[in-house]
């Protein structure tokens, strides 16, 4: 799902505070509205794939072509963690799979049910239900926001997402609420045939789950993903 930035109408009559602006000419005017909005257009203020020791980020493990990372939010145990990895396929068929949430349960790790629940101007809300073998199953409602861009080799797709647990399905006995889950994807051409992957999560854990386990299942379940994903791209549908 490619979004593109649509600029709003802008008249005299109903900003009246443009109007200096707008009589300084086309030139002037597009120049100081570039200016402006220019925090809005760029794809990411700060890199999604920094891992800069300074932002606290600290190496985690390296298994299988895949680096982890994590680090600690103020006020919570709960480890954020942040995967860079290659997978041989386009990034335009990387998304492909990320983009197919109705077939997760058949091939994401501990996913039992994945359905997409609306589609926005801007974003897509997805319920997602899991079922860890370690604990009860826990399920939320994301919004989704997608964006493209081109580059030297090709698209750059980000994919971010935040709970909306308020625009989905209630809460359901036997199933643990998450209130917390934010993450996301960016896939950058690594020449033509190769995607530079990076993944970011943030999720609670829901129930009582001790933390040390949580961030232990939570490190190990990123190499399961990347093993899936990698392995999801052969599939001929995505061609």
């Amino acid at each position: 799902m490619d979004l593109e930035y649509r600029f709003p109408q802008i008249s005299k009559a109903s900003h009246p505070g443009f109007r200096s602006v707008l009589e300084m000419g086309p030139r002037i005017f597009v120049a100081i509205l570039f200016v402006l909005l220019r925090g809005t257009v760029s794809p990411a203020s700060k890199p999604f794939n920094s891992v800069d020791p300074q932002d606290g980020w600290k190496l985690a493990a390296e298994s299988n072509g895949v680096t982890i990372y994590s680090r600690l939010r103020a006020g919570s145990p709960v480890k954020e963690f942040k995967a860079i990895g290659e997978i041989d396929a386009t990034t335009r068929i990387v998304h492909a799979v990320i983009d197919d949430l109705e077939n997760y349960p058949n091939f994401m790790p501990v996913t039992a049910e994945c359905r997409l629940l609306k589609r926005e101007t801007d974003s897509i809300i997805t319920y997602q239900r899991l079922s860890p073998k370690i604990c009860a199953d826990r399920d939320y409602t994301l919004r989704v926001r997608t964006k493209s861009w081109p580059v030297a080799d090709g698209l750059v797709y980000l994919h971010q997402w935040e709970t909306a647990n308020d625009l989905g399905p209630p809460e359901k006995r036997g199933v643990v609420r998450v209130k917390i889950c934010e993450g996301g994807w960016l896939f950058e051409p690594d020449g033509v045939e190769k995607t530079r992957a990076t993944y970011s999560v943030y999720a609670g854990t829901g129930g009582a789950i001790p933390v040390f386990l949580a961030n232990h299942v939570s490190q190990m379940e990123i190499g399961r993903l990347f093993v899936a994903v990698r392995k999801q791209t052969k599939d001929p549908k995505y061609r």
